[in-house]
């Protein structure tokens, strides 16, 4: 992905290249994904501007300070907020990770919107940004920082991410039954609420029918990940009480889903001939 969107260094789009990289994340730790992508990130602007990429190597220190500080273990919100926004389906991540994370995850997921918003500005504006008058001075370098600090959609999309996250999170952790399902529904309106609101405020030019399409598909896959994930069986609730020396417990067991197995038959067979040899006979004979 991140060589069809800033394929500049045409050595690290090659295949044998992005195998040995891709067999490099595979055994390291899963920060090493981070760490490897910021490089290739790096390497591509590099090629198509210095100060491209020095702003780029900005934005990268101020999140892995900030990132390996407060969320170390999101490698997954990290590199899955970039993707889903290339794939045109970013609006499953804030509430995916209200399900699975905890609230830290809004520092990565929020870097992940930004190094999102950064590239596509690279990507949309790579003839400007490589003039030779600008190349000369630091002009380019206060462009793009303004153009980044200045953009409107990207405060709004991680304002309102942040705002659907930190819902999601507290409805899934709730004791009701189908929580999750609540929290998917109130957090997908809750995110097409904030987006819209953002968008009459600042006019950031986001398509009202684009939110609501991205929205439901982002619903018809957390419910594929729910699945997976959450999927319980709400029809043999049980309630316990106990207590100890020092506190009363109530305890609300809800059982996962199961598909049960058929206990196996055995069937035996010739069982009136099981004292006699093959000719009948008996076997003491």
């Amino acid at each position: 992905m991140i060589g069809n969107k800033i394929g500049y260094q045409a050595n690290l789009t090659k295949l044998p290249i992005l195998l040995m990289a891709a067999l490099l994340c595979s055994i390291m730790p899963s920060n090493f994904m981070v760490l490897i992508s910021a490089g290739f990130i790096l390497a591509h602007l590099y090629k198509l501007s210095l100060f491209c990429a020095v702003v780029a190597l900005i934005v990268f220190l101020l999140m892995f300070l900030l990132y390996f500080r407060f969320s170390p273990k999101d490698t997954i919100a990290v590199m899955l907020t970039p993707m889903c926004f290339y794939l045109s389906i970013p609006y499953v991540m804030p509430i995916a990770l209200g399900l699975m994370g905890t609230p830290a995850s809004i520092v990565s997921m929020s870097f992940g919107i930004i190094v999102a918003f950064l590239v596509n500005y690279i990507s949309g504006n790579a003839t400007t940004l490589t003039g030779s008058q600008i190349e000369e001075s630091a002009v380019q370098f206060r462009t793009i920082i303004s153009e980044l600090l200045s953009n409107k959609r990207m405060w709004v999309f991680i304002v309102a991410f942040a705002i659907t996250l930190a819902i999601v999170y507290v409805i899934r952790r709730m004791s009701v039954d189908h929580a999750w399902t609540i929290a998917i529904i109130a957090g997908s309106l809750a995110n097409i609420i904030c987006l819209l609101v953002g968008d009459m405020i600042y006019s950031t030019g986001l398509s009202f029918l684009g939110v609501i399409v991205q929205t439901i598909i982002s619903i018809l896959l957390l419910m594929v990940l729910q699945f997976f994930a959450f999927n319980l069986d709400y029809t043999r609730i049980e309630k316990v009480q106990f207590e100890d020396d020092e506190y009363y417990y109530y305890v609300k067991a809800v059982p996962k889903v199961t598909v049960s197995t058929p206990a196996p038959k055995v069937k035996k067979i010739n069982v009136s001939g099981a004292g006699k040899d093959y000719r009948g006979k008996d076997r003491g004979e």
